[in-house]
């Protein structure tokens, strides 16, 4: 399903941000035509989108200037006057595209089309200072572009996924369970002034449905979902093509979702249910009481190296972590079920690093409920960049999105 195209008559009295949407979200549709269908000639792109020649002139017009898009040199065979044809410039514009979590902080670059240049993948944020984090993952970017050779005019921008709900016009994460000292915490602007280049943000599963997208993995479903597990739940939207965030930018906060009442309570939400640790938790207490099992847990009680012990465990057939990691699927096949209802969705991919091991176990018993729900044609599969999903989809918002808030002009 192609990205629809935006387009709306605005008056005098439309604000400036206003009036730049039709011709952000036309450029938007031509570099992902581009992106996913080169090479390609502007009639095509024309009779593709429906928008006018001038239209589409001026959008590649726009690209190539930037350096994005390039003409490959390739000539389309018309009978007449050959057209040039298009393509994306790989490594003339490159993004960093940051993964912010309690379990895992994931830094990759990557070029114009997608590909990762470069990873940095580190421990968690966990209970430390913002600001220390903010001066840590400035360091690996410098050591990402040293290393890689990615000088800072190809340096396009940088991409943050962050758990939680947010605050997209402030750069500020609101509330998240898994990472309490980050409320209000302005990391947006904090790392864009570490870095000095301009930010983009978004959660971490939009983010990384936003990367399913960019991935051309999503191109025939009208209504994809991103089902994203890392130290919590959530999930991200990309509704007829289009990034869905919602009226306040937090679509899809699955984690906070009571699917069970006790009495007049609300009883334990999905995270409680379903969660890395929760699933950890639950091994403890189980071998405790003498289950037998070979879970190796930490003696720290990591709870997210736990449950990749966990994970392991029940890959290589073990009976108590098989049914701990198969319970959790079915909590959050409760959830998916609800959404597919809900939203009627075609396609659904698992994303983030608590899939990285045993993704599979929760594909076959998400599938098989979305199935037995009447979902017969729901494909359910694992992310592109199944760990590293939200760090990749950050790094595509920074081509596909126009941040809210950019840092430092001169950067670009």
């Amino acid at each position: 399903m192609l990205a629809p195209v935006y387009g709306a008559d605005v008056g005098p009295e439309t604000s400036k941000r206003a009036r730049r949407a039709p011709r952000t979200s036309t450029r938007r549709v031509v570099l992902d035509l581009i992106r996913t269908r080169a090479p390609i000639s502007r009639v095509q792109l024309a009779e593709i989108t429906g928008l006018t020649p001038a239209a589409i002139t001026h959008a590649v017009r726009s690209l190539l200037d930037e350096g994005l898009v390039e003409e490959s040199g390739l000539r389309e065979p018309t009978g007449g006057k050959p057209r040039v044809m298009l393509t994306i410039s790989a490594r003339a514009r490159c993004a960093v595209g940051v993964q912010l979590g309690a379990d895992w902080i994931v830094v990759v670059l990557t070029d114009a089309r997608g590909a990762v240049v470069g990873r940095i993948r580190v421990r968690g944020a966990r209970q430390d200072d913002p600001a220390d984090v903010i001066t840590v993952v400035a360091g690996h970017v410098d050591t990402l572009l040293r290393a890689t050779a990615i000088g800072s005019e190809q340096l396009i921008g940088v991409g943050l996924a962050v758990p939680g709900t947010i605050d997209r016009e402030a750069g500020a994460i609101r509330e998240a369970r898994t990472l309490p000292r980050w409320s209000g915490f302005p990391v947006r602007d904090a790392l864009s002034q570490a870095l000095g280049v301009p930010v983009a943000m978004d959660n971490d599963a939009t983010a990384a449905a936003v990367g399913e997208h960019w991935s051309g993995r999503t191109a025939g479903a009208v209504a994809h979902c991103t089902l994203y597990m890392g130290a919590g739940i959530g999930a991200g939207f990309i509704l007829a093509g289009a990034v869905h965030r919602g009226a306040g930018g937090n679509p899809g906060p699955l984690g906070r979702l009571h699917l069970h009442r006790a009495g007049r309570d609300a009883g334990p939400s999905l995270e409680d249910l379903a969660a890395p640790h929760t699933v950890a938790h639950r091994a403890q207490l189980l071998m405790d009481e003498g289950r037998a099992s070979a879970i190796e847990l930490t003696e720290e009680g990591d709870p997210f190296r736990d449950f990749g012990m966990v994970a392991a465990a029940a890959v290589h057939g073990d009976t108590l972590a098989l049914e701990l990691v198969e319970e959790s699927a079915h909590y959050l096949a409760d959830a998916v079920v609800t959404l597919a209802h809900l939203l009627d969705i075609d396609s659904l991919a698992l994303a983030g690093p608590s899939f990285s091991t045993a993704g599979s176990i929760y594909v076959a018993v998400l599938e098989q409920r979305l199935h037995a729900d009447g979902f017969l044609t729901v494909g359910v599969t694992l992310a592109a960049h199944v760990a590293d999903a939200a760090a990749v989809g950050a790094a595509a918002l920074v081509f596909h999105e126009e941040p809210v808030v950019v840092g430092p002009v001169s950067a670009l």
